[in-house]
């Protein structure tokens, strides 16, 4: 019993151990085991109720041999081996239990830092994600800033120009409505030169009547 005890606290030390060091794999390694050890937990919670029972068992004998020796005045050498003997086991068994119980503890922050760990992990790659496509929109941005400015410069000339064809167009408009008043007005004034010609021809037509007339 007092070996196995011994083998069992030795097997703990070594293991927390482990867990405390990284050496290697081997943190990994006893961390998967004991995510298997911890699937069966039936049987470990069997193993730790077996083991304490046997504790209780052992302190109370401790206390009942003390008790005996308190009222012989004295204990007998067979008692004081076996009181030697429970108080080994049950500091073994209780060394056992609290280093199981630390492993247990060890085991399980060490599940949350790993978790801890990836998630940092993954929110860094996510973080350097987000931060190319924030370089690739700022650059698209600029982009689109150059061909934004190109396009109002473009339009600033077009309009320039649209300003200048359109004076042009109401120059060359007032040059038609001036060359059309001034077509208008030869028009008028050929026309009333028609007509002072026709009279003046009129007038001769009868001028010659009248010659006629005179020398007859």
């Amino acid at each position: 019993m007092m070996q196995l005890l011994f083998l069992v606290l030795f097997s703990e030390g070594v293991v927390a151990f482990l867990l405390l060091v990284k050496i290697g794999p081997l943190r990994e390694l006893v961390i998967k085991s004991l995510d298997q050890l911890k699937m069966k937990r039936g049987t470990v919670l069997t193993i730790a109720g077996t083991m304490f029972a046997i504790f209780m068992s052992s302190f109370f004998s401790i206390v009942k041999i003390q008790n005996r020796g308190a009222k012989l005045g004295s204990m007998s050498p067979m008692d004081q081996v076996l009181w030697r003997t429970h108080l080994l086991e049950a500091s073994l068994m209780g060394f056992t239990l609290f280093l199981g119980f630390i492993i247990d503890r060890m085991h399980h922050y060490l599940q949350k830092l790993i978790g801890l760990r990836r998630n940092v992990g993954a929110s860094k790659e996510e973080l350097e994600k987000l931060q190319k496509e924030k370089t690739q929109l700022k650059e698209e941005e600029e982009k689109h800033s150059k061909e934004v400015k190109l396009l109002k410069e473009e339009i600033s000339a077009l309009t320039k120009s649209l300003k200048k064809l359109k004076a042009e167009s109401d120059e060359k408009d007032k040059r038609v409505e001036t060359a059309e008043a001034h077509v208008a007005a030869l028009q008028k004034q050929a026309a009333d030169l028609l007509l002072e010609y026709d009279r003046l021809l009129e007038d001769n037509q009868n001028l010659q009547n009248q010659a006629l007339g005179y020398k007859s």
